[in-house]
């Protein structure tokens, strides 16, 4: 198998990923999750990925397929890169050991199907709140934390953005 084969075989879906999480279940890895859209990939991006990864074994990335994200309200011109783009751009990290698209605006339900043993979200989000209608609050905390896992949040790093970078680009 080639280096590109093996970026695309960490692609998977939620029924190709179950046999890899039993595997390393077994082995009593930790795993940790994060989703979000990743149009642009930069720095911020890329310290925030190897922060989450640092707290387990495997890291699992779920990006919002290009429908979810135009449910999102980013921008008519968002996504930027289509969504097997940005599946493949991620999976070429060393540090993700697999990549999920999910069609939902949340990735509920794609939580219930991993449990992962570490949520991880960006600072915009708060470990605490507890109203599923506001803006900080993680969806599937609650999925996590009766499995008896963690929900963790990073801070931004500042100075970078998608958004800012897209505005660069249109000058």
């Amino acid at each position: 198998m080639n280096s590109f084969e093996a970026i695309k075989c960490k692609i998977h879906t939620t029924q190709t990923i179950q046999p890899i999480l039993a595997t390393w279940r077994l082995k009593s890895e930790k795993i940790v999750f994060t989703n979000g859209c990743f149009d642009i990939l930069h720095p911020g991006h890329v310290e925030y990925l190897a922060k989450a990864r640092s707290m387990g074994n495997r890291m699992i990335v779920g990006i919002n397929s290009d429908a979810s994200v135009k449910k999102l309200e980013k921008g008519n011109s968002r996504p930027i890169q289509s969504e097997e783009a940005r599946a493949l751009v991620l999976a070429s990290l060393q540090m993700i050991d697999a990549v999920i698209i999910f069609n939902e605006e949340t990735p509920l339900e794609l939580l219930l199907v991993i449990h992962p043993d570490i949520l991880v979200k960006g600072g915009d989000y708060d470990v605490h709140e507890t109203n599923p209608s506001s803006k900080k609050y993680i969806v599937g905390s609650d999925v996590v934390k009766t499995k008896g896992g963690s929900i963790i949040t990073i801070p931004f790093v500042e100075g970078y953005s998608t958004s800012n970078i897209e505005k660069k680009i249109k000058g």
